[in-house]
């Protein structure tokens, strides 16, 4: 499926070709911290796929829970968070943070990982009154 997506002001552009089967939930402790939400969602993809077209994102490493080096990059602007990649190895696959893809309401996840770390009242969410708009 090809994408296209932005930080929230629009500073860092990008394109990629994305397997809609490789969306996923983290629950882990870094992903909340690093986004202020009980979870972060993620489409994985090759490097090779993403194809940067507009100003470059900052980046900021992270040693995750696991020991392994995390590179975050985010737009220096505004701050959204955009992409994460690992070093070596890890490098050849990059996830897409969702909230930034365009096309996002045409992705949902199919797995979840860390699911040890999730908040007790996960899925829960549907259950709660809500507003259409505030």
């Amino acid at each position: 499926m090809r994408i296209d997506g932005q930080c929230h002001c629009g500073f860092v552009t990008y394109e990629a070709e994305i397997d809609p089967g490789a969306v996923s939930i983290c629950h882990c402790a870094d992903c909340q911290r690093l986004t202020g939400s009980p979870y972060r969602v993620t489409a994985t993809v090759p490097r090779a796929a993403v194809h940067l077209t507009g100003n470059p994102p900052q980046l900021y490493t992270k040693t995750a829970e696991n020991g392994r080096q995390r590179l975050q990059y985010f737009c220096p602007e505004c701050g959204s968070p955009l992409f994460a990649t690992g070093t070596g190895d890890d490098a050849e696959t990059w996830g897409i943070r969702w909230g930034s893809i365009n096309q996002r309401a045409h992705l949902r996840p199919v797995r979840q990982i860390w699911c040890a770390s999730a908040t007790d009242w996960f899925g829960e969410t549907a259950a709660l009154p809500g507003k259409p708009r505030d």
